[in-house]
């Protein structure tokens, strides 16, 4: 019987918490904290409130990294597992799966204190929020149930929660002027539960919502072709805002329209609705929120009135760049803007494709290329330089039932992070050269889709990691393999770039060249999460592993690799 128990008592050990541990020596964090966070620190998900996932760490680098250990792993119980952890103090703060919050040692994975949501079995087993925040002694959780979650950081007991609907919550939050912002999933299909709040940090009090399609009172005219206020969605599903600390401006991703179709949205009409934006706002857009009112300042739609799916949510990763855009490497410019003039940007890539690069005081258009490549069955057919208003590709919009498209991209980047390093002014992102196969629902048949390789594409060029110049828009490709990933990215002052994937597979490349220099292999599918933090003057670089919502479908493609499935478990790495 002996090999029966032991392994109910290593599970029992890998949950179990000494009574009475918490986190010692607690430092609260304060804005001045979020806004110029210690390099020892990671306390937002992307580290900084510009999403850069750029850390001036340094003890790692070009020169040592082929040194690198692992340093300690710990396993998560079973679920999803989608999740990017903090830092703060040498404590590491994660929202594990299975509706969990756990505070961990950063030096040697031990478990500080654990916070369980009491929630049915159905909603621990998909629980997917992909970030955590902290500020002053809180650590907020935005739970699976709808609540908002403030634990106390030393203690991980419950200081307030709140309700927000039954918006759904796979998204995340974060932290700005000590309101704890948050999108959602528009559960249920109705505007009601379709929106972005903010709640006060210390007590969990509403301060404000704002509504991600237009209803009564919106100041823009209605671009919804008189579809039912009631049914307008478009949800913030996925990775959470950036914040401007010297403009005061909260940037937002909003995600497709629903239902997926024209006409369904629109009473069988494809027509009902503009090719060109605006068209059913705010979805697959860029929102500028201030964040004392919610109030919008500014919008740009980059997808008008989609038809198939697909999401222009995720991050908008901010930093100051020289607007050069060579014609060789980018399809759309605005030509009125100077050559050479320095600007301040907010830029992000779409789950469909596409880079854009706005100005991020007043949403003007400034550039905007294809991604991964440009085809003829890219889903924008033009942007007009001047004006900035895209238009959809209408030879692949559905006109009747039962019609058959292939559209490019689909989930070419999803909520895998992208990183930006200042050393060499370049955005990198993870991609898989994959496009949308869909045919419109015929009834009694309904609507077929699924992710199909770039028809043309080189199979052994599924996947890659680009390395885009933000001032001119060349790209160099490193990393190209066949493996998919829904890793993020990790940029850091020692030159490297760290990247996982789903054969367990991790990796560091060197930022300039795009080389590879290291690798290790891990227990499971290297998941979203890559950080690096310090303590006592070492530093580690973590991951977590697991599976996501779009593991399935992505492996499915490239069924010559088999990774465990299920594999929970973070894992952190150090020079010896």
């Amino acid at each position: 019987m002996i090999y029966r128990i032991l392994p109910l008592i290593v599970a029992f050990l890998e949950l179990w918490t000494p009574a009475g541990a918490q986190v010692q020596n607690f430092k609260p964090v304060t804005t001045e904290m979020l806004e110029n966070p210690s390099p020892d620190d990671w306390l937002m998900y992307s580290r900084t409130y510009d999403a850069q996932r750029f850390t001036p760490l340094k003890q790692i680098n070009r020169g040592n990294v082929n040194q690198l250990r692992m340093a300690w792993s710990r396993g998560f119980a079973a679920g999803a597992a989608e999740t990017i952890p903090i830092v703060h103090n040498g404590v590491i703060y994660i929202a594990a799966p299975g509706g969990v919050v756990q505070a961990i040692d950063g030096t040697n994975g031990d478990l500080l204190w654990e916070y369980k949501r009491k929630i049915s079995a159905a909603e621990a087993s998909t629980a997917r929020t992909k970030t955590i925040a902290i500020f002053q002694d809180i650590v907020v959780y935005t739970a699976p149930d709808s609540y908002v979650v403030g634990l106390d950081a030393t203690t991980g007991e419950q200081r307030w929660e709140t309700k927000t609907d039954d918006r759904g919550h796979t998204s995340g939050e974060i932290i700005v002027g000590g309101k704890v912002v948050s999108g959602g999933t528009c559960a249920k299909g109705l505007r009601a539960n379709c929106y972005i709040s903010a709640l006060d940090a210390l007590t969990g009090k509403e301060a404000w919502k704002f509504y991600t399609t237009q209803g009564p009172g919106d100041p823009n005219p209605d671009t919804w072709g008189g579809a039912p206020v009631e049914n307008r969605t478009a949800s913030t599903w996925g990775l959470p805002g950036t914040y401007d600390i010297t403009r005061k401006i909260l940037y937002w991703g909003v995600a497709n329209p629903t239902p997926n179709t024209r006409s369904a949205r629109h009473g069988g009409n494809p027509e009902a609705i503009s090719r060109t934006a605006p068209s059913d706002l705010y979805s697959n857009s860029t929102i500028a929120l201030d964040p004392e009112t919610g109030k919008l300042k500014w919008y740009y739609q980059h997808l008008a009135g989609d038809d198939w799916d697909e999401d222009y949510t995720h991050e908008r990763t901010l930093f100051r760049t020289k607007f050069n855009p060579n014609p060789k490497f980018v399809k759309w410019f605005n030509p009125d803007v100077k050559r050479g003039e320095e600007r301040d940007v907010a830029v992000m890539v779409g789950e469909g494709g596409g880079v854009f690069e706005l100005d991020r005081t007043n949403g003007q258009f400034l550039w905007a290329t294809p991604f991964p490549y440009d085809v003829p069955n890219f889903l924008i057919s033009n942007i007009d330089g001047k004006t900035g208003k895209s238009e959809i590709n209408w030879d692949l919009v559905f006109k009747k039932p039962g019609e058959h498209h292939t559209i490019c991209f689909f989930n070419t980047r999803s909520f895998w992070p992208t990183a930006y390093s200042p050393s060499t002014n370049s955005l990198y992102v993870p991609y898989i050269d994959n496009c949308l196969d869909m045919t419109s629902a015929n009834p009694p048949a309904r609507e077929n889709r699924g992710p199909v390789p770039r028809p043309g594409g080189d199979p052994n060029k599924f996947t890659a990691i680009a390395k885009i110049n933000m001032e001119t828009g060349e790209i160099l490709r490193f990393g190209e393999g066949r493996t998919p990933s829904d890793g993020a990215i990790l940029a850091t002052a020692g030159d490297l770039i760290f990247h996982g994937d789903m054969n367990r597979r991790f990796r560091a490349f060197d930022a300039v060249t795009g080389r590879q220099l290291w690798e290790s292999l891990v227990g499971g599918s290297v998941s979203v999460s890559t950080i690096s933090y310090a303590v006592n003057g070492k530093q580690y670089v973590a991951i977590v592993t697991g599976n996501g919502l779009l593991d399935g479908s992505l492996l499915a493609e490239t069924p010559e690799f088999k990774p465990p499935r299920g594999q929970n478990a973070i894992y952190a790495f150090a020079l010896p």
